[in-house]
């Protein structure tokens, strides 16, 4: 096993320094393959685009550095905050361009004073958020004030002795709470009745009053007339009333809450690059239905599920149709229909792969997708079962979907394969093809039906055996979340059922079940802590366990099931040791997705599970991990390394595992 881990550890080095060397080049070549331009490298010679902060920090230049002002004029900021907690201390110095900006001076006596007198209102922004109203704010530039009558010459006096001394005085006084708020008819002045609550608004008496509280409710209450159908629902104006005797601060909004509507005519622009009739098909909101933005945010994200589609924008009409419906623009523009790439993924228990591939989105000109993968893949050890067995791995697919075959709502999904597959338990040389016909109940959930065909020759540790096989999949998936890579809330749910009509030499009958469900859930609204879990399990009912194939068995153990084990290891043996797999599974995962900064996070976690030879988990013989995740969060989803181990290794298990890829772990 060590040296193993030590050929793991040299394979992942010289994938990270092929990848660092790769984004450090500037050639056309190197741009194009990371679907970049060479405009991305800034002028100082650093690197943008997706992986750009990470070649930076080898480069011996600051990112972004800004060449110094002329006429430069240093000055040294002090600050003294009273009345307030160091909180608010750093929120002041947070707002403050003379502090942010203190290693960048500006130029000439006019640059600093005109720093300055942006800072008050900056500082007294900040303390309006925090609910301070009578702060006394005093800025000093070389002892005066900045709007002085001779500022500029006591500045440069100043200067000429060194840095100009900038003091920043703040008495932040007593923190405001709420009293009262209302919500009026900006015509009669009249209370509004359905009106969101206070808590809604978070807006209750005798809290503390909040700027930035005021701001978030105005957009609350725009919100919730629009999804009772009001389109033109609008703050009119708002009233803040501050009482420096009781220390409160009222609130009064006027709301003009519109006309309810309905939907009228939709009428779509931009999509000549479609066959005609495509975006109409897929429009299923009927005339008359009420207005909603939530129905009108879920077409065009659904829209947008079309790889051809690049982009879709929704434009209101800005009066309603004499029989009070609203007309709806539908702007599409295409993506670019052919698209090359690659991608590589590590782990020191489950082995490495490349994947290099090309795809089209437009194909006939009906959103048809085709996607050409071509991997190459190495195990990293001796195969348990097959240890004279080569270590390297292929597999060439082709991945073909046809939207709209019968209805807009079905369309056809084909995946065709040639591979060659090393594991601990088996190798497996196949070629497989799989067919079905995916319908769409909803934007949530699908289900799809398809025939499922193999012919594959697999090796383990008893012999050779050819195998033909047929299966009908039923797989049943629900997906409410609101990211694919990244989710912050929702759930994703998915079953599957897979009868067999015939499976290796046990003739009809094995049925195959399998489930997982996974949950997320964001405790504050810049989505810097998340908890997420999930559950999977699943059997094979029918036959028994050398009547399976061993590549239709189940295995726990690696980066997609139990971190920190060894690929398949926590799966039934045979009495010589060797990894055979089961027939049913059980997973849990546990996660916190912490966000230290925009860019990383760190995400602690706990694994467990185990394969069973038994038809249902008995549960016997469990295996636990736990372990630690970095994060770096890209445009299009996380750069994922994750370090695990296992609580209740035995004496074939590893001491860690070491897993790289993009995207969540689930």
């Amino acid at each position: 096993m060590a040296g193993g881990r030590q050929k793991g550890y040299l394979w992942l080095a010289l994938v990270l320094c092929g990848v660092l060397s790769l984004l450090a080049l500037s050639g056309p070549a190197s741009a194009q393959l990371l679907g970049g331009n060479n405009d991305d490298a800034s002028q100082d010679g650093t690197q943008g685009g997706l992986f750009g902060p990470l070649v930076n920090l080898f480069s011996p230049k600051p990112m972004n550095a800004a060449p110094p002002a002329p006429d430069a004029t240093p000055y040294t900021v002090t600050f003294d905050v009273k009345g307030s907690d160091s909180a608010l201390a750093d929120r002041v110095k947070a707002a403050s361009n003379l502090e942010r900006l203190s290693d960048r001076p500006p130029s000439g006596a006019a640059g600093l004073v005109r720093r300055a007198l942006a800072d008050r209102r900056d500082i007294n922004a900040a303390l309006y958020s925090a609910g301070y109203y009578g702060g006394i704010i005093r800025i000093r530039l070389a002892g005066s004030p900045p709007d002085a009558p001779d500022i500029f010459e006591r500045v440069e006096a100043a200067r000429a002795r060194g840095p100009v001394p900038v003091q920043v005085d703040v008495q932040a006084g007593d923190q405001f709470h709420f009293g009262r708020v209302n919500l009026v008819d900006a015509r009669t002045r009249r209370p509004l009745t359905d009106a969101p609550s206070l808590a809604q608004l978070r807006l209750i008496p005798g809290e503390p009053a909040l700027a930035t509280s005021i701001v978030r409710a105005e957009g609350i209450i725009v919100d919730h007339w629009r999804a009772a159908a009001h389109p033109f629902a609008r703050i009119v104006d708002k009233e803040v009333v501050a009482d420096h005797v009781k220390k409160t601060v009222d609130v009064t909004f006027l709301v003009s809450p519109g006309p309810v509507a309905t939907f009228g005519r939709f009428t779509v622009t931009g999509a000549d690059f479609l066959t005609p009739g495509f975006i109409e098909e897929r429009i299923d909101i009927a005339p008359g239905t009420p207005y909603s933005p939530q129905t009108l945010d879920r077409l065009r994200r659904r829209l947008l599920e079309y790889e051809a589609i690049a982009s879709v924008r929704i434009r209101e009409a800005d009066r309603l149709d004499s029989d009070g419906s609203l007309p709806i623009t539908i702007e599409v523009s295409p993506r670019k229909p052919r698209y090359v790439g690659f991608s590589a993924t590590y782990s020191s228990t489950d082995g490495s792969a490349l994947n290099a591939y090309w795809g089209h989105r437009n194909l006939f000109g009906g959103g048809e997708t085709l996607r050409l993968d071509a991997q190459a893949s190495w195990f990293g050890e001796k195969s348990e079962a097959v240890p004279s067995a080569d270590p390297f791995g292929y597999k060439f697919a082709a991945t073909f979907v046809k939207p709209g075959i019968y209805t807009a709502r079905n369309d056809l999904v084909a995946e065709a394969a040639i591979l060659r597959e090393v594991t601990n338990a088996y190798v497996r040389e196949a070629a497989t093809l799989l067919v079905g016909v995916r319908h769409r109940f909803s934007d949530d959930l699908k289900l799809q039906v398809s025939l499922d065909l193999e012919q594959s020759q697999v090796e383990d540790s008893t012999d050779t055996r050819d195998y033909g096989i047929i299966g009908v999949p039923f797989e049943l998936t629900y997906d409410n979340t609101d990211s694919r890579l990244d989710p912050s809330r929702g759930w994703r749910v998915s079953a599957t059922v897979e009868p067999f009509a015939y499976l290796g030499d046990a003739g009809a009958g094995p049925t195959l079940f399998n489930g997982s469900v996974s949950t997320y859930h964001a405790f504050d609204e810049n989505k810097r802590f998340i908890l997420a879990g999930r559950l999977a399990a699943g059997s094979i009912i029918g036959a028994g366990l050398y009547d399976v194939p061993p590549q239709r068995r189940f295995y726990v153990g690696g980066g997609g099931s139990l971190r920190g084990y060894d690929y398949q290891s926590a799966s039934p043996r045979n009495e010589d040791g060797i990894i055979i797999g089961g027939r049913s599974f059980f997973e849990a995962s546990l996660e916190a997705r912490v966000r230290v900064t925009d860019t990383i996070g760190i995400v602690p976690f706990v694994d467990m599970g185990s394969a069973f030879a038994s038809e249902w988990p008995d549960f016997d013989g469990m295996k636990y991990s736990a372990g630690v995740g970095l994060r770096y969060y890209t445009s299009i989803g996380p750069l994922r390394v994750d370090l695990a181990f296992p609580l209740n290794p035995g004496p074939d298990d590893g001491d860690f595992g070491v897993y790289v890829s993009l995207g969540q772990a689930f």
